[in-house]
């Protein structure tokens, strides 16, 4: 639900190996001799696939949504009640959709067949068509699969013929897409079906009718927003030379299909981190608070300058917005205050003047887009015994004192105190600390990236181990070999490197 989780975790189930005791091998024996038939069985609504039954779903469903799974998975776990309420839904609703599970542990050739490298993954099987599945793209929860779905079982816009039907269309919902061509069967229509079908949270429609052009002032194609919030109403024209392109349409409609200034709570998260903008200027407000309130209209004012290029969001410090706050480390008493993030790296900027209006708001934004104003790097207090330890203890104050030595060589864990990954390798590292606290030129070092930034350095994944040789010129060398203390120490008496796998090096400007 923060920034930093967001943008720096890629959540993979791990492939597992281990023993099998004596019992689990008989009974895995047993199973090798069940015979299995091409009967289509369920649980919960949902098939359940193995390679014997698999040609006959594809044959006698026309849409078939497959997961496939492991039975250890976490998110495989969490997302089984979704997907069989997604299968009761879609089945309630139409003979053309089913959904179906593979339990890809079991059934390793079907596994192999279709790449399945990570769990869970979904594909969705057209027609009987075994050799071309989609990947599937919509949200992992039952809503989202339904939608999804539906998009793909019927059409993906709704035909608008005269006057009433679209207006009725256009007022239905706070948000819709309507989509003007003088030819349908053209190339920019079939472009924006295409977008329909994976933007499947707003309703589409389409026209050709000449009334509808003229009923709502058009002249040639366009794509149509129609909204009740904001602006109500924003017209994307078709380009005659380029026509319509896909990846551009979905941004534009993601973009403005947000309100100009969105309010950060558990509805909206998911939308404000999707979308690819590049910076969020945040507001930090206390909404019981009537004085801080009223400084969202300079914030508002401010904001369609930037459209497509800064988020806004408001964030209440007493509410849901309380949880992002050490992110920035911050607490309540801090607001009000704005802070900017620049997405790609997880820079933060702090707004230093006093005012809030939308003059000096603008005037900060532009700031950081020109390069004018410097992040504000966060840095807890070093322990008063950060050296005295095996594993020397850095903070973002003494980060660089420490790390470019030039007599040193130094071995650093960026870490997060929550991550499990780091949790489990914690006392390798801590063995190594003490297998070279007596050596002089080398240095065992941690660094909490969660309380800590640095910047020319940026941490996307924990734990992540950089060396930094000794001597000039500021190298860097990232390793990324196995994580015991005896590849460790191996990587350590040769300079940095290992023979098996080359480092990659790169220099860290002052």
């Amino acid at each position: 639900l923060i920034w930093l989780l967001v943008l720096s975790l890629a959540w993979l189930c791990p492939a597992l190996g281990g023993e099998e005791k004596d019992g689990e091998v008989v009974a895995q024996e047993e199973e090798e001799e069940e015979v299995f038939s091409d009967e289509l069985e369920e649980e919960d609504d949902v098939l359940v696939l193995h390679e014997h039954n698999f040609d006959r779903a594809l044959n006698e469903h026309q849409l078939l949504l497959v997961e496939f799974y492991a039975p250890w998975c976490g998110h495989c776990q969490r997302l089984a009640p979704d997907f069989a309420q997604a299968a009761s839904t879609l089945r309630n609703e139409s003979s053309l959709v089913r959904l179906g599970k593979v339990d890809a542990m079991a059934q390793t050739a079907l596994a192999s067949e279709f790449g399945i490298t990570s769990y869970p993954t979904l594909k969705l099987f057209r027609d009987g068509n075994r050799t071309h599945p989609a990947a599937y793209t919509g949200r992992m929860d039952t809503e989202g699969i339904v939608r999804w779905m539906q998009r793909r079982a019927g059409p993906s816009a709704t035909l608008l013929q005269d006057t009433d039907t679209a207006a009725a269309f256009v007022s239905s919902q706070d948000l819709v897409v309507v989509g003007f061509f003088k030819d349908l069967g053209g190339e920019a229509a079939q472009v924006f079906l295409e977008v329909a079908s994976e933007v499947v949270d707003m309703p589409f429609g389409v026209a050709e009718e000449d009334q509808l052009f003229q009923e709502y002032g058009l002249l040639a194609d366009t794509v149509c927003l129609f909204k009740k919030f904001d602006e109500g109403r924003t017209d994307f024209p078709v380009d005659t030379t380029r026509g319509l392109d896909t990846a551009e349409l979905t941004q534009l409609l993601r973009i403005h299909s947000m309100k100009l200034v969105m309010e950060f709570n558990s509805e909206t998260s998911n939308q404000i981190f999707s979308v690819k903008i590049p910076h969020h200027m945040i507001l930090f407000l206390n909404k019981s608070s009537s004085e801080q309130l009223a400084l969202q209209d300079g914030f508002r004012a401010a904001a369609g300058a930037f459209r497509g290029k800064v988020l806004f969001v408001v964030v209440d410090v007493a509410g849901y917005g309380a949880e992002v706050l050490s992110f920035f480390g911050m607490t309540p008493a801090d607001a009000p205050t704005l802070r900017l993030v620049k997405m790609e790296n997880n820079r933060k900027y702090q707004m230093e003047q006093d005012s809030f209006s939308d003059t000096a708001i603008r005037s900060f934004i532009q700031g950081v887009l020109d390069g004018r104003v410097k992040p504000r790097l966060l840095s807890a207090e070093p322990p008063e015994d950060w050296d005295k330890r095996p594993v020397k203890v850095l903070v973002g104050k003494t980060f660089e004192q420490v790390a470019f030595d030039e007599t040193k060589n130094v071995f650093v864990k960026f870490y997060a105190p929550w991550c499990s990954h780091c949790q489990a390798m914690a006392a390798a590292w801590e063995e190594l600390g003490e297998r070279y606290k007596d050596h002089e030129d080398i240095i065992i070092a941690e660094l909490d990236s969660t309380a800590n930034e640095l910047e020319n350095i940026t941490i996307s994944g924990f734990p992540t181990l950089h060396y930094f040789p000794a001597g000039p010129g500021r190298k860097v060398v990232e390793y990324k070999s196995a994580r015991d203390v005896e590849t460790f120490s191996k990587f350590l008496e040769n300079g940095g490197t290992l023979p098996e796998e080359p480092p990659v090096v790169s220099d860290v400007p002052q």
